[in-house]
């Protein structure tokens, strides 16, 4: 699933341009608080009971002290597919303004 959320948004990035995985520091710079905050936050909701992950919808591999892999492939995947999806919207309306003020200026 998180696979395919990352192949749906990548188009974002080469035909609308959202530059997400061309400015490789920012990208991690964005998500890495994100990883860590939520990380955190999983782990101590697992140390106090709070929830828990049915082994029947996970691989198994916990990363220590008890986060599973597929938890933190969470954290990481949709903060870049949210990442990807407000550049392309940022990058649309950008160009939507200067067509725009280009048929402002045409029709002067």
């Amino acid at each position: 699933m998180l696979g395919a959320c990352l192949l749906i948004t990548l188009a974002l990035e080469f035909v609308l341009g959202a530059r997400v995985y061309r400015r490789p520091l920012a990208l991690v710079l964005a998500v890495l608080p994100v990883v860590m905050i939520f990380s955190i936050w999983d782990l101590i909701g697992i140390y106090r009971q709070h929830w828990s992950y049915n082994v029947r919808f996970v691989t198994g591999i916990e990363l220590p002290p008890a986060l599973p892999l597929e938890e933190l492939g969470f954290f990481v995947v949709i903060p870049i597919c949210g990442l990807l999806t407000y550049e392309a919207v940022g990058t649309m309306l950008n160009r939507n303004r200067r067509r725009k003020a280009a048929r402002q200026v045409n029709n002067a």
